[in-house]
């Protein structure tokens, strides 16, 4: 007789005590290195990232070993502990290389350390060995594909390591890159013979991109075409997961700076919050952002614990959380009226920062059409 099957888990899409400890902690560190002001000034200078900042939140808190397990000088927690981490640096926008280096070419390596003809991450090894300097904050990586790249999508632009690669967030300040070729993953120095980085001009001054060209290069081989390709993916999936919470800390953060001022801004002797035009605005907004935070917690969740339902999740909170962000951080503009159109005020960083996380890792059409796929519907 078969046994019945087991209903799915329900996700919880609470935070624990933990991981409420944990964001005030990066609350505060970000108060105190990342104000409004700071980061503004930054993004105008050639230097956005704070070196400072980075050890602090890496190696004092212990944020870049979030995903990587003890054994590897990690901290062993889960996608959960991480999605507060990146809520905390949307809030802020803060230059940091958190999402591409401590989620994204994490999560690609742990993919390697129990992968067939790789060694366990036990027994050491390339990929062991580099997973253990970026938990400990001393150095940092970027998957070398365009910031564009969904999850699934084209992941191996180079044959071998020679060619260009555009669009890499975060690859100028990387220390190693990891390079996704026709023959497999490569760990490659960045400031190795036939390595050259060039910098971009992005929309989001505080994600920097720049253009990555080998020429004769040499590498780390970490995996093999098949191996390689189910590591990419997995990077990706968790990264796209994991903006999700990003792009929630932005929208909250522009809805909670919102409401303050137009409690603040008064005209005709009332504040503007009181107008019921404006209060409708809002409240719509605070809805959208509940129904973000319920999304991006599910997707964190659903890494976090593995669940086969992952890819569906992480689509589903892309296809929302996106447009969440983008419509918080327009709605905080205008209803600033002129301070928010200009430079001081740091409202448009916040859309900015949104408007190019909303082509991260795929668009939110891209991300609809995989819910249709994998959920089985008519496509959008």
């Amino acid at each position: 007789m078969t046994a019945p099957a087991q209903p799915p888990a329900t996700p919880d899409l609470l935070y624990s005590q933990d991981e409420e400890d944990l964001r005030s902690a990066v609350r505060a560190l970000l108060a105190d290195r990342a104000d409004a002001p700071t980061v503004i000034a930054a993004t105008e200078s050639a230097t956005p990232y704070d070196q400072g900042l980075w050890e602090a939140l890496a190696t004092g808190i212990g944020a870049a070993g979030l995903l990587v397990p003890e054994k590897l000088g990690g901290q062993g927690a889960s996608h959960r502990e991480a999605a507060v981490v990146l809520e905390e640096l949307g809030r802020t926008v803060a230059p940091a290389p958190y999402l591409t280096s401590s989620v994204v070419a994490t999560e690609t390596l742990l993919a390697l350390t129990g992968t067939e003809g790789i060694t366990p991450a036990g027994d050491g090894g390339p990929a062991a060995a580099l997973l253990a300097e970026l938990a400990s904050g001393s150095r940092t990586a970027v998957l070398a594909v365009p910031f564009a790249t969904p999850p699934g999508g084209a992941q191996a632009a180079l044959a071998t390591l020679d060619g260009t690669v555009q669009g890499i967030a975060d690859a100028a300040v990387a220390d190693v890159l990891l390079v996704p070729t026709a023959e497999g993953l490569y760990a490659v120095g960045a400031t190795a013979p036939g390595v050259a980085v060039e910098p971009l001009v992005p929309l989001d001054l505080t994600r920097p991109l720049a253009t990555l060209t080998l020429s004769g290069a040499t590498g780390t081989p970490l995996a093999g075409p098949d191996a390689s390709a189910t590591a990419v993916r997995r990077g990706l999936l968790a990264g796209a997961g994991l903006l999700a919470s990003e792009q929630l800390g932005i929208a909250e953060w522009c809805l909670a700076e919102t409401v303050r001022y137009t409690r603040e801004r008064h005209q005709f002797n009332r504040p503007v919050g009181s107008f019921q035009a404006l209060k409708h605005r809002m409240a719509q907004l605070w809805l959208e952002v509940v129904s973000a935070r319920a999304a991006a917690r599910n997707a964190a969740d659903a890494l976090a614990t593995g669940s086969p339902d992952a890819p569906l999740a992480v689509a589903v909170a892309q296809a929302y959380c996106s447009g969440v962000a983008v419509h918080a951080a327009e709605e905080c503009v205008q209803l600033h009226g002129g301070i928010g159109m200009t430079w001081e005020h740091p409202a448009h960083l916040y859309l900015k920062r949104a408007k190019a996380d909303s082509i991260a890792y795929g668009t939110a059409g891209r991300h609809r059409e995989a819910v249709a796929e994998l959920a089985e519907l008519p496509a959008p």
